[in-house]
């Protein structure tokens, strides 16, 4: 069974993701911020981590996926940014920070799921 790791300061958002998820055959975990994530990345080493970027706290999504892909263990792990920052800036910085994927804000079940799907295939 995959692991997936939602990182997201907003519980109504990710209550929605993991709603959407719980039809696949997923084993899913939460996080409200990024120190949270963070240290949920190291314990579980998940496949995929979605991963919001404006959080409160001392890591932003930026800083997690850094982080994620600069460890060893996590190497391996997907990144997908979830994010309402849709500026090509900001889509650029979630590569150049690691990110496998990046999905912008209000998007719908479908495009998660198509998402997640492709990063764990």
């Amino acid at each position: 069974m995959k692991r997936v790791l939602i990182v997201e300061d907003q519980a109504d958002i990710r209550e929605l993701i993991r709603m959407t998820l719980e039809i696949e055959d997923l084993d899913i975990h939460e996080a409200e911020n990024g120190d949270v994530g963070l240290d949920l990345a190291n314990r579980l080493q998940p496949d995929l981590v979605l991963l919001d970027i404006m959080m409160p706290g001392h890591l932003d999504g930026f800083a997690v996926c850094d982080r994620i892909k600069g460890d060893p263990r996590l190497r391996a792990t997907r990144v997908v940014f979830l994010s309402a920052k849709g500026q090509d800036a900001d889509k650029r910085q979630g590569k150049q920070s690691g990110g496998d994927g990046y999905l912008t804000k209000p998007f719908s079940p479908k495009q998660l799921l198509e998402v997640v799907n492709r990063q764990l295939s």
